[in-house]
């Protein structure tokens, strides 16, 4: 695996976690990553993150 791909990797595991840990609260989620909202739905719409009511969708 390229450094690339381990970066993307850990970056979504993070972004999961801080969802999780928010109560799946984006606005949240990102102040706890230290990114702002615009910058946090653009990783979300990258790795393919939905959140949907209470369920979130991986695609």
């Amino acid at each position: 695996m390229m450094l690339k791909e381990k970066v993307e990797e850990l970056e979504r595991k993070e972004i999961m976690n801080a969802l999780r840990e928010s109560g799946w609260v984006k606005s949240r989620a990102a102040r706890a990553l230290g990114l702002s909202e615009r910058m946090f739905n653009y990783r979300l719409r990258k790795y393919g993150i939905r959140l949907k009511k209470e369920a979130i969708m991986e695609m």
